[in-house]
């Protein structure tokens, strides 16, 4: 009898998962045929050969259709290809697309609930509270301890590299503790200088967020996926982020001396206490965290784990995203000679022009160099693969197919930028394609940090470290030339992290 329940069981659980594959195919639409029982389009993932970005390339170098339908383990997916409709998911048609879907739970681990996962009025509400972070007068305000950072960086390179001769460089390793030096003063309010010391306790909690191990990458691939069965697990096992709970440690600590000892520092850390004390972070230069309640007036209290969770996803996006730009930028450089003579020249000429001084207002005169980090973006995006939730059944413009309430949408930003169709000769590097006299390209292709309201927050921030670590190098050494070649993305995060590093040769000037 036992015997027979199972076998029952098994058959049943067999109809059931192959009427989850059938699902696309029953509702007429074009899908993706290679995706199998268990793994769906995703075996390379959950074998751990390569990472969900570059996964969903192959799929979508693997059709033509506007739209496809993939399988995601047992979920069934959309995979949207054709710019126009990407445009309609992210930014016309927001209503319908407003969440990504993935792991947040605001009640039980308020470390979830960052800007990135917030879903709804939360997510609307918080982007609204942090939107004046990220102005003008708050970057210039912020610059000087970047540019610090950056001292520090060539003093390091000076004592690896020889007086004569060339050495190759880890230009990604070397730009990672640049970014999380950065990251750790203006972000966390942390007196660190990790090329002098590189085991100090934030960069210890940063290898601690980097481990590339199969349950890591599973668990990853977990929390875009099936964030409900996360949340369970969570709830019913206690399970916290050790990464973001150590990073609370130090962000109660380092408030609780500010407030004790009335300490105001030009930092993000400062204008997320003025968020917490007043309600919001003042538009102007105002970094003052001290409450000023008028009578009758209601502050909202928002708590340090709200305020921990934002400044940890603000790291996470961060330091990857600044270090992989600035390092590529030049990677690439190193393979073109023509361009990366032009774009030394103009370094060079605004640099003179300014007695040798690196401002805020200077890098904004390096028109060039924008056009070289605006190609590396192109062909890098820091975030492969972009995801929404439908939120409220959707029917596809010029079409009559309808996405259902609750399906994953998926969109490959690496597929869309290296598509021939919106960029021509994808795989050659061509900052010039971006003048405006050139205009050779799709402009509803490219879209490096989004696009519509969820497009990223903090990109200029990024973009402002990103130049000044490439300016930082081309002020202070030569960069060899190599023969052209590939990066190699490696198989474990959500955004692109080059395998090996990004080697290049440098000597001193």
């Amino acid at each position: 009898m036992i015997i027979l329940i199972l076998v029952v069981l098994a058959v049943i659980l067999f109809h059931y998962v192959k009427r989850i594959y059938s699902f696309w195919e029953r509702q007429n639409f074009p899908y993706d045929q290679n995706s199998k029982i268990p793994y769906g389009c995703l075996e390379s993932v959950a074998k751990h050969k390569k990472s969900m970005g570059m996964t969903m390339y192959d799929v979508y170098l693997r059709s033509k259709e506007r739209f496809l339908g993939v399988y995601l383990l047992f979920r069934p997916a959309i995979l949207v290809r054709d710019v126009d409709l990407v445009r309609h998911v992210l930014a016309e048609d927001f209503a319908s697309f407003h969440d990504r879907g993935i792991y947040v739970d605001e009640e039980k681990d308020p470390l979830s609930a960052n800007i990135f996962s917030l879903e709804g009025k939360s997510w609307r509400d918080m982007r609204i509270k942090l939107a004046p972070l990220f102005t003008s007068g708050k970057l210039k305000a912020m610059f000087s301890t970047s540019e610090e950072v950056g001292d520090r960086m060539i003093a390091h390179l000076n004592t690896l590299i020889p007086e004569k001769g060339t050495m190759k460089i880890d230009l990604k390793e070397i730009f990672t503790t640049y970014a999380i030096d950065i990251i750790g003063s203006t972000i966390f309010g942390l007196d660190i200088n990790s090329f002098e010391n590189p085991t100090n306790k934030f960069r210890n909690i940063v290898r601690l967020s980097h481990k590339n191990t199969h349950p890591a990458a599973i668990l990853g691939m977990l929390l875009y996926l099936f964030p409900s069965l996360v949340k369970f697990l969570f709830r019913k096992f206690g399970l916290k982020n050790p990464v973001a709970l150590e990073m609370l440690k130090i962000v109660k600590d380092t408030i609780e001396y500010r407030e004790k000892h009335n300490i105001v520092r030009k930092d993000m850390l400062q204008l997320l206490m003025q968020l917490k004390n007043t309600g919001k972070i003042e538009e102007d230069d105002n970094f003052d965290a001290k409450v000023t309640k008028k009578a009758g007036s209601f502050i909202e209290n928002i708590s340090i784990e709200t305020i921990t969770a934002q400044a940890f996803v603000f790291y996470i996006a961060g330091q990857e995203s600044t270090a992989s730009a600035a390092a590529l930028t030049i990677f690439e450089l190193a393979q073109y000679p023509d361009i990366l003579k032009k774009v030394t020249e103009e370094v060079n000429r605004v640099l003179a022009e300014n007695n040798g001084k690196i401002t805020y207002e200077t890098l904004q005169k390096m028109e060039y160099l924008e056009l070289c980090i605006n190609e590396t973006l192109r062909k890098y995006p820091s975030l492969p693969l972009m995801n929404r939730i439908c939120t409220q059944d959707y029917q596809i413009p010029g079409s009559d197919k309808i996405i259902k309430k609750g399906t994953n949408v998926l969109i490959s930003l690496f597929g869309i930028h290296r598509d021939p169709e919106h960029f021509p000769d994808p795989e050659i590097y061509i900052p010039e394609r971006f003048l405006p006299e050139n205009s050779n390209y799709n402009p509803k292709a490219y879209m490096p940090f989004g696009e519509g309201p969820r497009h990223c927050i903090a990109q200029r921030m990024g973009k402002i470290n990103s130049k000044l670590g490439v300016v930082k190098i081309l002020q202070n050494f030569n960069i060899e030339i190599m023969p052209k070649q590939d990066i190699e993305i490696d198989n474990y995060s959500i955004l692109i992290v080059p395998k090996g590093g990004v080697n290049v040769r440098l000597s001193k000037k």
